[in-house]
């Protein structure tokens, strides 16, 4: 029986370059959706799947991410003076979502750092892994809890998260598993490809997070360190290589369709105005005025 997944790694330490000015004094993880920092949607979907223990990879311009998951105290004094009662429950909620634990990111830049900076933390226990500028909304499973029940049953050593796009836009814009399917919407994976471009490969399993992660990824990704290191090239460490010496080692790696619910990647512009109009009209105090609001806008 595989173990329970009950820690997660969330990469946050990007610079948000797309989006300065507004990320010059705040991290693009805080620019709110609505009411709530894009994190937070990422926090709340790890914690559905039974995660109690999260690791958020930061750096030195994230203490604000800190602050967020933080208790606080000044905060709720003021409110309470102020009689706002109804909103000291829900910020105090915050703090006790999880136990919180951050790390400031070093070493090589890439997008499998975190996994290899987080790694005490990780120890011998499987771990979930997500990006923290992306999120999934669904009345149904999450994400999260599809993947981690796919981890606990499938007897896998990875499952990658995965939508089917095959656009020939989309082989230009993610990763790919390639592989064979062992049933709708489970690919056993042979190996992955980053960008293959259109024609090149016949898989649509494009690759997204989050990621569940036995303990061996992160052997996996010491070793694509120390592939990296003696390359003596200058590049990034991308996470798809401790997949690869994954599968080099024949373990059993598995890309599952996510069903049921929209993605949203807040990584860009324009997708961070879709969240912020699609999650508007989904909020129960907004979305009768808003929609009246977008109706009457000179389009």
């Amino acid at each position: 029986m595989a173990q329970k997944v009950r820690k997660a790694v969330i990469a946050a330490a990007g610079f948000g370059t797309r989006f300065l000015p507004a990320t010059k004094a705040m991290p693009k993880e805080m620019l709110p959706v609505v009411d709530k920092p894009i994190i937070q949607y990422v926090v709340e979907e790890v914690v559905s799947a039974g995660v109690t223990d999260i690791c958020i990879v930061t750096g030195w311009h994230k203490r604000s991410i800190e602050d967020h998951f933080d208790y606080p105290f000044e905060l709720e004094k003021r409110l309470e003076e102020w009689g706002k009662h109804e909103y000291i429950d829900e910020v105090r909620a915050i703090a006790d979502l999880a136990n919180f634990h951050y790390i400031r990111q070093k070493g090589p830049f890439g997008n499998a750092t975190p996994i290899w900076n987080a790694r005490s933390f990780i120890g011998d226990e499987p771990f979930l892994y997500l990006w923290a500028d992306e999120f999934y909304d669904t009345t149904g499973p999450t994400r999260c809890q599809q993947l981690v029940q796919a981890y606990e049953t499938l007897g896998a050593s990875a499952i990658l998260g995965s939508f089917r796009r095959s656009e020939p836009r989309d082989y230009k814009l993610w990763g790919y598993a390639v592989g064979n399917e062992l049933s709708p919407g489970v690919l056993e994976v042979t190996h992955t490809v980053e960008k293959p471009g259109p024609g090149v490969i016949e898989s649509d399993y494009a690759l997204f997070s989050p990621f569940v992660f036995g303990p061996e990824m992160v052997s996996a990704t010491e070793e694509a360190v120390r592939r990296l290191e003696q390359d003596k090239k200058p590049r990034e460490l991308y996470y798809v290589e401790g997949i690869n010496i994954l599968l080099e080692q024949q373990r059993k790696v598995c890309a599952v369709e996510m069903t049921g619910g929209t993605y949203y990647d807040c990584g860009s512009k324009l997708g961070y105005l879709k969240a912020g109009v699609e999650m508007a009209l989904k909020h129960k105090d907004l979305s009768e005025e808003f929609k009246a609001y977008l109706k009457g806008l000179p389009l």
